[in-house]
């Protein structure tokens, strides 16, 4: 019997959907015991990218999140809500629409489920170098997006400010810590930037 067997989803009814995400209640039967209901707040995915210049210093970007009424340091991201455009691509877009930049060297970095006790939401997160400025004179920001903010810091400072718990976003910290590894062994376990990514096949 596969673990698929041991947590076989039995049914599922949709309680909610939005533009961004569908929420859903599954019925799961574990190990063959009566069914349980989970909620799952389904949801596209999203890329990261931990961009960093010739001085060490990487790109955070701070712009206001509603659901914790806060302003966070972030690294430039966004929702996979093209259709047909790859990570890559779609964190290509977004560099350069929040950071006004582009990238000659592009790698996987990272790979995570953001909250998996609740949502599928699965975040790639792509290191970017060899920057230079960009600017698209038909990108227009929009709501949260007119505020935003860019900034440089050594990458250094910006670890120091996750472990002190500065910066909180769950992308952002996971994306820098690998960062940090990743410069110390030279980048050599990096993959390609079209590595396959499971949990979002064909992206």
């Amino acid at each position: 019997m596969s673990e698929q067997d041991d947590f076989a989803v039995v049914g599922s009814d949709t309680v909610y959907s939005g533009s961004l995400i569908t929420v859903r209640a599954d019925r799961v039967r574990i190990g063959g015991a009566a069914p349980v209901t989970r909620e799952t707040v389904a949801h596209p995915g999203a890329v990261g990218v931990v961009a960093l210049d010739e001085d060490g210093r990487v790109v955070l970007v701070n712009q206001y999140r509603h659901p914790v009424r806060a302003r966070l340091d972030e690294l430039p991201a966004g929702i996979l809500d093209v259709d047909g455009e790859s990570a890559l691509s779609a964190a290509q877009r977004e560099l350069a629409e929040e950071a006004k930049l582009e990238a000659d060297d592009w790698a996987v970095l990272v790979d995570i489920f953001s909250s998996p006790g609740f949502s599928d939401e699965a975040v790639r997160i792509f290191l970017a170098r060899g920057l230079r400025e960009h600017n698209d004179p038909d990108f227009r920001p929009e709501h949260e997006e007119r505020s935003l903010t860019i900034s440089r810091e050594p990458l250094s400072e910006a670890v120091r400010r996750v472990l002190t718990g500065s910066i909180t976003n769950a992308a952002a910290a996971a994306g820098l810590l690998a960062a940090v590894h990743g410069r110390a062994t030279g980048w050599r376990d990096l993959r390609p930037a079209d590595a396959p990514w499971p949990a979002r096949p064909g992206r």
